[in-house]
């Protein structure tokens, strides 16, 4: 009977698929919910405020515009408040760091915090995306999932990127879009055959529903342009996306210049988003297309209706705005502010190209076009994802190729000029390599001082080599001995070895000293070193210790450190960190229950 029973269970992998439905629907919901947010505070905030004010009718009326965006700041200050840490600022790279190096583990709390602060912060007309919010809100929901079956680590992360493919995939009516960003940019590039079933069920689903509530509507409509003289025009756009990949570390490495700069502001952290909104508003009363996620203008800059030079202008300014808003402290994402970017660099370069040789090519509109996919390629190193995604969005075979190559070479552009994506930035600033995988991360973050023995055996450099032989014969587990000289510091390394050859002359025992027989030209550590870097020269060398010593300019020994002091302290730290992890699950399972 239990026999029976048990074959009608669904397998592993059908329960997979079965609850990344689940999670896809789920996404396709909370996608509704957040757009819907986000249209009620644009309106009850920026459209009737506008009103309120008289902006629309100009003049002096006009400086009141940054009100809008300052009300949104000020009503950002209670939620973080009762939420601290979970509110302000670009909020995607911590995202990334609980899925790919922590447990995964997500407090479905978060799903309304970032709702709610994303919509006050776009819907008031400050400068961000909603694309992150919803891929993180997409992830929550698949966390809350993973928690509820009580799934491992692995599995978490499968179910945390299938919500972020339906976040994106309903919010852009583009699954295929969906699927590449939770692989390239969530799962970082690393994924099974099983975890890619998950996100395209997902994806497909949140699709389904989200064209339910809003019809087969595309996130922009794009009009139907082609190649026209594919001889000219391909060099043309190789060139310019040359000079996206360039922009587009300029805007990387600008936007957290920006944010390191509010960060040491010397001002309270609850008064720097409304600082950053005035200073957004400021901006706006010159160039009202920085605010919000500004769809509105980037579908007139497809349809080729933008003007050369606000759009050279609105290049750096809504890069501008969009440091300021998330750099400040304001809540959204960088996604719909690299698509804005992308759409003005390749409308006023198709602008110019246009006017110059007006025969040979297409309108401003097909190069924004493009321009959209290369700089969200460039920004964030994801080419597949841009490449679908401008598919997607144009279902054009012709202007598809231009897309390919502007993509790929404005990525490679960016890397060549600037390791870092928009999202790994503070991963490398931590000396962690994200892509590297968790296990690295651990390695990376025990420095040598907390893993090396101090209580070891040196000798003199000027000590004869029968003294030598005696510290071998009373040694338990060492083969190798730091050198020093009269100063105490280190000079080399000695070992048995070293002293083979001369072990059977009496003679040439007595007479040898130490310090013409070791090892000079040796590798040392530091206490600030980290077990990543000492395993790495374990494996090159093919040794099993390495002298510590306090630092390069004064070789003062300190310990050695083993191979198997490596593994000790690895193994203690996921130790550790597993009983934190299983310790903060319990308590978000405790919190919601």
């Amino acid at each position: 009977m239990f026999a029976k029973l048990k074959f009608l269970m669904p397998g592993e992998s059908t329960r997979l698929i079965m609850i990344a439905a689940c999670i896809g629907i789920l996404a396709g919901c909370a996608i509704i919910l957040f757009r819907e947010s986000v249209e009620l505070i644009h309106e009850i905030i920026f459209v009737r405020g506008s009103e309120l004010l008289r902006i629309h009718e100009g003049g002096w009326r006009l400086l009141l515009l940054p009100l809008l965006p300052m009300t949104g700041a000020v009503l950002l200050i209670p939620l973080s408040l009762m939420f601290p840490g979970k509110v302000n600022g670009y909020g995607f790279t911590r995202f990334l760091r609980r899925v790919n190096l922590e447990n995964g583990v997500i407090q479905g709390r978060n799903i309304f915090i970032k709702i709610i602060a994303t919509a006050l912060t776009i819907g008031s007309g400050n400068s961000a995306g909603v694309e992150g919010p919803i891929a993180q809100i997409g992830g929550a929901l698949g966390s809350k999932v993973g928690q509820t079956s009580r799934v491992s680590g692995k599995r978490m992360k499968v179910y945390i990127a299938a919500g972020c493919a339906g976040g994106i995939a309903g919010i852009f009516n583009a699954p295929i879009a969906g699927i590449f960003f939770a692989a390239e940019i969530v799962l970082l590039g690393s994924y099974e055959i099983s975890s890619f079933a998950a996100l395209v069920i997902a994806s497909a689903l949140a699709t389904v529903v989200s064209r339910a509530y809003y019809g087969e509507i595309p996130a922009f409509p794009i009009p139907d342009y082609q190649v026209i003289n594919p001889f000219v025009e391909i060099p043309l756009y190789a060139i310019m996306a040359i000079i996206i990949g360039v922009l587009a570390v300029v805007h990387i490495r600008f936007f957290y210049f920006v944010r390191d700069k509010f960060r040491v502001l010397p001002i309270h952290e609850q008064i720097k988003p409304i600082i950053g909104a005035l200073m957004v508003g400021i901006i706006a009363i010159g160039f009202p297309q920085v605010m919000g996620d500004g769809y509105e203008y980037i579908e007139k800059t497809l349809s080729g209706e933008g003007l050369i030079w606000v759009m050279l202008a609105l290049v750096i300014l809504k890069s501008v705005a969009t440091a300021i808003t998330l750099g400040s402290g304001g809540a959204g994402g960088v996604f719909a502010p690299s698509l804005f970017i992308g759409a003005v660099i390749g409308g006023a370069y198709g602008g110019i190209m246009h006017w110059l040789l007006p025969e040979y090519t297409a309108s401003p509109g097909a190069y924004a076009t493009v321009g959209i996919g290369a700089f969200l390629a460039a920004s964030t190193h994801a080419p597949m994802t841009a490449i679908f995604l401008l598919f997607e969005m144009t279902g054009n075979y012709l202007i598809i190729i231009p897309i390919m190559i502007t993509a790929i070479v404005g990525t490679t552009t960016a890397k060549k000029l600037y390791v870092d994506s928009i999202d790994t930035v503070d991963f490398t600033r931590e000396g962690i390599n994200i892509h590297e995988g968790r296990e690295v991360a651990i390695m990376k973050s025990i420095k040598v001082g907390k893993a090396l023995t101090e209580d070891v055996d040196f000798i003199s450099e000027n000590a004869n080599i029968n003294h030598l032989l005696e510290l071998f014969r009373f040694a338990k587990d060492s083969f190798y001995f730091p050198v020093i000289n009269h100063k105490g510091r280190m000079v080399g390394v000695v070992s048995m070895q070293d002293v083979k050859n001369i072990l059977h002359d009496e003679e040439q025992r007595v007479c040898y000293l130490v310090g013409a027989i070791c090892s000079r030209d040796v590798i040392k550590l530091t206490p600030d070193d980290n077990l990543y870097d000492a395993m790495q020269l374990f494996d090159l060398k093919g040794i099993e210790e390495i002298p510590v010593v306090e630092n390069h300019e004064d070789p003062w020994v300190l310990g050695m450190l083993r191979r198997r002091d490596v593994i000790a302290a690895y193994n203690h730290e996921v130790l550790k960190r597993g009983i934190s992890e299983k310790a903060e699950t319990f308590r978000v399972l405790c919190s919601t229950t």
